[in-house]
């Protein structure tokens, strides 16, 4: 199937063919723009139209190299042709916050060799994982200033999928490795110049210019070598 998500962030409606559907409510479509959930973003919400009826989009999920649109109500069939709405203004929050989410990162592990151990996104703030001994609060201003200040620089943020090979000659990348099965031949990097270089399967904004303003508005220990730190937009 094609995920249109990976190569246009901005695709905010798509036509498509039923191929698949499970249990009435789950559908697999040959090409799709819904995110499923997966690397700390969470789902898209929205539509699927077909003969002037509307079923909700309510969970999206990837499984066993498929996407599953979880929708409202029954009434699609294979070999339907519908018309996908994914919910823009929640998507393009969430791609928002994933592009911050990178830069806070980079701050971070240039800043302290820090590992990033998780992030998650949510609608009204994200949080990152790392790991640390010791934490200073009070640096964390530091790293908010730095972080607007790459916001208000417009930096562009550039899409490339390259193969495995060409991408694990990435410091930033071969790092995650192992991360990757031998069998995926193809990696999508994610480079904002001069800021961050990374793999990533989720969706982000073109330029950080885009960005809101960030703060760090709270940071948590979470165990021994394990720092927690949230952001959110003013």
């Amino acid at each position: 199937m094609e995920e249109l998500y990976f190569d246009d962030c901005y695709l905010k409606e798509f036509d498509a063919v039923v191929e698949n559907v499970v249990d009435e409510r789950y559908i697999v479509l040959d090409r799709t723009a819904f995110y499923p959930e997966a690397g700390g973003q969470p789902h898209d919400i929205g539509f699927l139209y077909c003969a002037g009826k509307e079923y909700p989009v309510t969970g999206v999920r990837k499984a066993d190299g498929k996407v599953y649109h979880e929708i409202g109500k029954a009434g699609l069939n294979d070999g339907d042709v519908v018309r996908g709405v994914i919910d823009w203004d929640r998507r393009y929050l969430l791609m928002r916050y994933h592009t911050a989410c990178h830069i806070l990162s980079s701050i971070i592990h240039s800043e302290t060799g820090a590992k990033i151990s998780g992030n998650q996104l949510s609608e009204d703030k994200t949080r990152v994982d790392f790991s640390l001994e010791e934490f200073d609060r009070e640096q964390l201003k530091a790293y908010e200033v730095k972080v607007n200040d790459v916001i208000d620089r417009n930096i562009p943020v550039t899409i490339e999928t390259m193969d495995r090979e060409e991408a694990f000659g990435i410091p930033s990348v071969v790092k995650l490795k192992d991360a990757f099965p031998p069998e995926v031949l193809n990696i999508r990097v994610i480079t904002i110049p001069g800021v961050d270089r990374q793999a990533c399967g989720g969706t982000h904004v073109a330029s950080t210019g885009e960005i809101p303003h960030i703060e760090i508005f709270k940071a948590e220990n979470k165990g021994k070598n394990n720092r927690r730190v949230y952001l959110r937009f003013r």
